[in-house]
């Protein structure tokens, strides 16, 4: 099983300096957002919801506001 990370983990984490790299990717048809915490060797981390395992946005803009709310201040797209 993948494990994720939780949208109020990523804001703690964030505010705390934690994470490494950001990155926005496409999931299907929709969007998906993961972070790094470590270095070079280690994996990205998705961030969930509260019911699913991989949180989804239905557009690109919709990811950037949601990165803007979390002042998430870089991230790379994956396309």
């Amino acid at each position: 099983m993948r494990t994720g990370i939780k949208e109020d983990t990523l804001r703690a984490m964030l505010e705390a300096g934690a994470v490494r790299e950001v990155l926005i990717s496409r999931q299907d048809d929709k969007w998906g957002l993961a972070i790094r915490l470590g270095g070079a060797g280690s994996h990205c981390l998705p961030v969930r919801s509260r019911r699913e395992v991989l949180r989804t946005w239905a557009s690109l803009t919709a990811v950037g506001r949601f990165a803007e709310s979390t002042e998430i201040r870089a991230f790379q797209v994956e396309i």
